[in-house]
């Protein structure tokens, strides 16, 4: 990634001592900051999160034996992080840092296209911005494999702009099916990239053998995510609980759209130059509705699973703020050279509050630490402790240590044994005979506000038994969950 002046002319020759930085550093550093800012968000931990810590905790055969149950299309991501906890050992820093680097990397490529495409101030801007989106700073900072396929788009971005500009070579092509592949499988989804780049070979009016070198990658690419693809769809109950689209969901695409449309026509598009429009506007729209389009067949539109489109939206951005300099240079000379930092800081100040938001554990629905906690405190030795839905076993997964001395009794097979994410329990029956055998029962579930009616029969059972055969003496809710203590009449 070569440096350039922001005013678009080759640097001089000066001492290596005094040279500028590269261009792309500077968001690569600010995505960097924006991360590292209140990473912790207070010491919490949220479900989503707590699947990864939990299953990167386990042994590579137990990872594999897991992913033939359930969240096969998350395996190479729980191998990563399980290689990451085994090298500097499981904790927040370990859990969220993969998410902000590559972030960061993300942030880098936009500048890198933006500055190729249309000038240093468009890479700038769009670098900048990127990092500030309000679905980027959620992603940032998430143990989940998100983040990583937008850094693994904007690469493969930054690999089809350099071969469409003549510069690539053999290497290049081969990248880019590698990078392609690693995304597809960190999440197969994210091959809606494919019909995105063809967008921009159609706009471009590529040459015959780029056509032929792009499918043949692409096409390797596929075969390549293929099996995993096939394979998930013996586990698409996970995704069961993904509502239907209504006229709600909509207003989010449409608005992200139509901003990046309105930065489409300041940079004048025409068909057959590879510009930022080219490049830029088929990365933002064509996930975005593909997705929707699958939602046609099956729910499925969860913005994560399209987050790489953001990488659109910035350079839109970009090339608009490029616009707006170009358009104030005349007039106002002196100006210029402050005017995206001006609209950086305006947008800082703006997005402040959501800033802050978005790091405070009541971003996320709950949080299993926070939980364990109250569990540390409240239990007694001997105790029993039951979790409804069962899925809520995810707080003694990340803490054992608070539940030291408790004893799972609806459980009848481990997480781990199961080669699942909340173990097996035991018929009702059982479970009601080992309720009845105890006197004091710890509770772990969710709050009022974000709890699901009871579906299972286990669960309906715990229920009952409760309230009929046991009375509250201690009940303690915090950051979406809660625990409450029971004692035998």
């Amino acid at each position: 990634m070569a440096t350039a002046s922001l005013s678009g002319t080759p640097p001089r020759r000066t001492p290596a001592l005094l040279r500028r930085p590269p261009l792309w550093s500077i968001p690569l550093l600010w995505t960097l900051a924006l991360g590292l800012w209140g990473l912790s968000r207070q010491h919490s931990v949220w479900r989503d999160e707590a699947a990864t810590w939990q299953v990167a905790r386990r042994s590579v055969a137990d990872i594999w034996h897991m992913l033939g149950q359930v969240d096969a299309v998350h395996g190479l991501y729980y191998l990563l992080m399980h290689g990451l906890f085994e090298y500097f050992g499981p904790g927040i820093a370990t859990l969220r840092l993969p998410s902000v680097l590559a972030m960061a990397v993300a942030a880098a490529c936009v500048t890198v296209i933006g500055r190729r495409l249309a000038g240093a101030w468009a890479g700038l801007a769009g670098g900048l911005a990127f990092g500030m989106l309000p679905a980027v700073q959620f992603y940032l900072q998430e143990g989940r494999p998100y983040a990583l396929v937008a850094a693994g788009a904007g690469i493969s971005t930054l690999l089809l702009v350099t071969v469409l500009q003549g510069r690539g070579r053999a290497v290049h092509w081969a990248a880019y099916g590698a990078t392609v592949a690693a995304c597809g499988l960190l999440n197969w989804l994210s091959l809606l990239i494919l019909p995105a780049h063809l967008v921009t070979l159609l706009w471009t009016r590529a040459r015959r053998g780029t056509w032929t070198r792009w499918a043949a990658v692409a096409t390797a690419a596929v075969v390549t995510v293929l099996p995993l693809i096939l394979f998930s769809r013996s586990q698409s109950h996970q995704v069961s609980w993904i509502p239907p689209l209504t006229w709600h969901t909509l207003i989010g695409p449409a608005i992200l759209l139509a901003i990046g449309g309105l930065g489409a026509l300041l940079d004048r598009p025409r068909a057959g130059r590879l510009s930022v429009t080219a490049v830029g506007l088929p990365l933002l729209a064509v996930p975005q509705l593909g997705l929707l389009g699958l939602c046609l067949v099956r729910p499925l539109y969860l913005d994560r699973y399209i987050l790489f489109s953001m990488l659109g939206l910035a350079l839109l951005i970009g090339t608009a703020l490029a616009t707006a300099v170009r358009a104030a240079g005349p007039r106002f000379p002196r100006a210029t050279p402050w005017l995206v930092p001006m609209v950086v800081a305006v947008a800082v100040v703006a997005l402040l509050p959501q800033s802050l938001a978005k790091r405070s554990p009541a971003s996320r629905v709950d949080d299993v630490l926070a939980v364990a906690e109250d569990v540390r405190r409240l239990k007694v030795t001997g105790d029993a402790v039951l979790f409804v839905p069962a899925a809520r076993r995810d707080t003694a997964l990340v803490s054992p240590g608070a539940f030291a001395g408790l004893r799972d009794i609806a459980l009848a097979k481990s997480p781990v044994a199961s080669g699942t994410l909340k173990g097996e329990e035991a018929a009702p029956a059982r479970i009601r005979t080992a309720m009845l055998a105890h006197r004091r029962i710890l509770l772990v579930t969710d709050a009022p506000a974000v709890a699901r009616p009871a579906s299972a029969e286990r669960d309906k059972m715990k229920a009952a038994v409760l309230r009929e055969y046991f009375t509250v003496v201690a009940d303690e809710q915090v950051r979406g969950r809660r625990v409450t203590v029971y004692e035998r009449l």
